[in-house]
């Protein structure tokens, strides 16, 4: 290699951490170190960099336990991460080798731990040591499982990924991701650098080895240099994918109404713009990606149902409902499965919670899917007379009835739900609050008058927030 050749790697990766610093100045960096050669090097250029620009820096490993040379690859990164006077710090994960999930499930404890330890160091910047071959093979497996611009944008230079790293602060960066494995195992040689090998690189049960055994190396013969063309290919797949998450962000601000999307608005759409627009929803509402063969049917539900359908369509996460041209998403609650509305003559085998008032400005119910208020109030219930009572949440049976002020009439619940507009399918998870079989408060209505107290006594409020609220 020549001297042109030896300070490329090296200056990448200050490029690359020079331009992180001017962001964020991170005063702890962490890096992921498995022992293998990327994350070796890893551990090399940083040490060197961090050395030189006074930064503190920390090398994290997590021990799988899947291999029985575990235990010898910790010892490596301890050993070389103390030759380069690094702090290193590891944690053990326990992954269920049962089923066909292995790798994911070691992946997701993985980057869950890596993130403890930046929380328990102060560390703000985690480096990865992803390459330019292992983006070519995220784009291509990407391609074969037939993603879209999303999937095929690959790995970003830097990001956070709180779902992953379950830590917010933390930002993830992949300063190597320009460089090919080749130009590391050059870097290495020329350093002296020793790695471990995991033998599971070589299953070829596992894609993304299949793939880089023999599927990369008969594009390398056949298409030199490819490895950067799929990156130039992510790169306008990312640039592709900020345009469609800037539309779908314009067209989700102005179809939603109290927090439902207006489905008239989605019938002026393209289906295009309606599945682009609707991801996007899921995607800020933090729920997992639907299919596309899920979401063209749901679309196609939708809209072709009458205009006064009830429409109930479950995803694994919540329930997408539509009442009056309007779209919801909703919360599952356990309680709920398998209950019918009340309305619809069904029963309901619930007997509900009991409960005492103590005098605490709340209490959260979540098998009912909320929080219960005591708020001190000018109208409302004797505080000293609502602490003596057996208290009893429930979800509604039928029948029950609720006057809400002195000059109006008593009237049963569903009467009062359709007044207020509420949908029926919204009704079977309010609770209802009673005593002695009395009913004190409904919500999504309010207060029985008939048990109010009387100055000047203090008096309380209640009142039902749900926990999606």
């Amino acid at each position: 290699m020549s001297q042109s050749e030896a300070g490329h790697v090296p200056a990448t990766f200050a490029r690359a951490l020079n331009a992180l610093r001017a962001q964020s100045s991170p005063s702890s960096i962490a890096i992921a170190c498995s022992g293998g050669l990327d994350s070796m090097v890893l551990l090399h250029l940083a040490s060197n960099w961090c050395r030189a620009h006074g930064v503190n820096l920390f090398a994290f490993h997590v021990h799988h336990g899947l291999s029985p040379n575990a235990d010898a690859w910790l010892a490596h990164v301890e050993a070389g991460a103390a030759a380069l006077g690094v702090t290193v710090d590891h944690r053990r994960v326990a992954v269920d080798k049962r089923g066909s999930g292995t790798e994911a499930a070691a992946r997701k404890l993985r980057y869950r731990a890596l993130g403890e330890m930046c929380r328990a160091h102060g560390a703000t910047l985690l480096l990865t040591a992803h390459h330019l071959d292992d983006q070519a093979e995220t784009v291509l497996l990407q391609l074969l499982r037939g993603s879209g611009p999303a999937g095929l944008s690959g790995m970003d230079a830097a990001n956070s990924a709180p779902e992953l790293l379950g830590n917010p602060e933390l930002v993830m960066a992949r300063p190597l991701l320009p460089l090919a494995r080749a130009e590391l195992e050059a870097y290495a040689a020329e350093h002296a650098l020793a790695w471990v090998e995991d033998e599971s690189n070589l299953d070829p049960r596992y894609a993304r080895n299949a793939l880089r055994h023999q599927v990369m190396p008969a594009l390398a013969q056949a298409f030199p240099g490819f490895q950067q063309r799929f990156a130039r290919s992510a790169a306008h797949a990312q640039s592709a994918q900020r345009l469609l998450d800037e539309l779908a962000e314009q067209d989700l601000a102005a179809s939603l109404a109290d927090d439902a999307v207006d489905v008239a608005r989605l019938r002026s759409m393209s289906l295009d713009r309606v599945y682009n627009m609707l991801r996007h929803w899921f995607r800020v509402r933090g729920l997992a990606m639907p299919s596309t063969a899920w979401l063209i049917e749901m679309v196609a539900q939708l809209l072709e149902a009458r205009h006064d359908a009830q429409l109930l369509v479950t995803h694994p996460a919540c329930h997408i409902r539509r009442h009056r041209d309007r779209l919801y998403i909703t919360p599952k609650l356990a309680i709920l499965s398998g209950m019918r509305d009340p309305d619809d003559e069904g029963v309901i085998e619930k007997f509900g919670e009991s409960f005492a008032w103590r005098g605490e400005g709340q209490l959260a119910f979540p098998a009912y899917g909320g929080v219960l208020h005591f708020e001190p109030a000018e109208t409302g219930f004797d505080a000293a007379w609502l602490r003596a009572q057996p208290l009893l949440i429930d979800f509604r049976k039928g029948g029950e009835r609720l006057k809400l002020a002195p000059n109006r009439p008593t009237r049963s619940l569903k009467v009062h739900y359709q007044a207020a507009d509420v949908p029926a399918w919204e009704r079977t998870r309010l609770p209802i609050v009673s005593a002695n079989g009395e009913l004190l408060y409904a919500a999504g209505l309010g207060m029985d008058c008939r048990h109010f107290g009387t100055a000047p006594a203090a008096l309380v409020a209640l009142r039902w927030q749900p926990a999606n609220a």
